[in-house]
């Protein structure tokens, strides 16, 4: 009896001792569990993380998007937390009103609307190139075949615009003003049909619209005058830009963005990459690649570290004082500003660390 006993105390005591190893084991087990599901549950959370938004106004040409769209393509704005929408805009006047409306962010202006960030209601956040992309041509059917030609000629420009810019320097390096020509301010992308149709007889276009003209017309469509003939007294600078109110509250969101688009200019500078980038902005603008390619030339491209140097060195800022003096020749300005305080190169040096 007393074996009997003590054997049904000893297998009693034998199954406490498994149920509590099992339980142990269920307790190791679920911390292990828990821990896994910890930490899928912050991979989780960090693919699902939200992109900070940035709506982008752009023009649609090579010089405008080459930066931009090679930043979205490769992944660069992703990589720096940003997602891009982009909207097309006929010029950078046009883009500054959207901005100070509050239905765009950022925005790429050419040479011309760099008045308006001198006047103070935008600021310069990154410099991307000195452009090329404008030039003042003529009819050889209507009797344009020189800049001297154009005195009582009806010409096209886009005022405020790049456009304005090319066309005032054009008629002072032959001794006219606007005052000798019968000027006509129109939208640029109205120009190609404007000369196509003839009812001008000449204009001051910008790229891709000058290839539409000659494309079309041929040798009728004479090219006098581009950026690059004026390049011994101008700098066009064209750059990115933002409502001021806008640079103090996002800082950290526009070295971000400036940081992404360096990482494209580094790509997209290199000749051998032109054609993937002229890819990506053919589908941009719904164009195909030989179109933006025979955009590469309108620009003066350059990667990040030469820009930083440009930037530490002084360069940059020269552009913009030659600029100054430029707008203030032609009257476009009344008086000229510190460069510092419209152009935010602290954003560009942070976003080059």
């Amino acid at each position: 009896m007393k074996k009997k006993l003590l054997a049904m105390v000893l297998a009693a005591a034998t199954a406490m001792t498994m149920l509590a190893g099992c339980g142990g084991d269920d307790k190791v087990a679920g911390t292990k569990d828990n821990k896994e599901a910890s930490a899928d549950a912050g991979e989780k959370k960090e693919e699902s993380k939200e992109l900070d938004k940035v709506k982008v106004a752009y023009m649609p040409n090579y010089a405008s998007l080459w930066v931009v769209t090679t930043a979205r393509e490769k992944g660069f704005f992703e990589e720096e937390g940003i997602e891009v929408e982009l909207t097309k805009f006929d010029d950078g006047p046009t883009e500054i009103a959207a901005m100070e409306s509050g239905s765009m962010d950022v925005a790429y202006i050419g040479p011309g609307a760099h008045t308006l960030a001198i006047q103070g209601n935008v600021d310069v956040f990154c410099f991307q190139q000195l452009g090329d992309a404008d030039c003042v041509m003529g009819l050889k059917s209507h009797g344009v075949n020189s800049l001297e030609d154009l005195k009582g000629k009806k010409v096209a420009y886009a005022s405020g615009t790049s456009s304005e810019t090319i066309l005032l320097r054009a008629l002072n390096s032959v001794g006219l003003t606007m005052d000798d020509i019968e000027p006509y301010n129109m939208e640029v992308t109205n120009m190609p049909s404007a000369m196509i149709s003839g009812s001008i007889d000449a204009c001051a276009p910008w790229s891709p619209n000058t290839k539409v003209i000659t494309d079309e017309l041929g040798d009728d469509a004479q090219i006098f005058v581009s950026n690059a003939d004026f390049s011994d007294i101008a700098a066009d600078p064209a750059s990115w830009v933002c409502m001021p109110e806008y640079a103090e509250k996002n800082k950290d969101l526009l070295v971000r963005y400036t940081r992404a688009l360096y990482k494209a200019m580094d790509f997209g500078a290199k000749e051998e990459n032109f054609e993937e980038v002229a890819g990506y902005v053919a589908d941009e603008t719904k164009t195909d690649v030989e179109t933006a390619m025979g955009q590469t030339t309108d620009g003066a491209w350059i990667t990040s570290e030469e820009l930083l140097k440009e930037v530490g060195d002084g360069t940059v800022a020269g552009y913009y004082e030659i600029q100054q003096k430029n707008f203030l020749d032609a009257g476009k300005i009344k008086e000229e500003v510190p460069v510092e305080d419209y152009v935010l190169f602290d954003i560009m040096e942070e976003a080059g660390k």
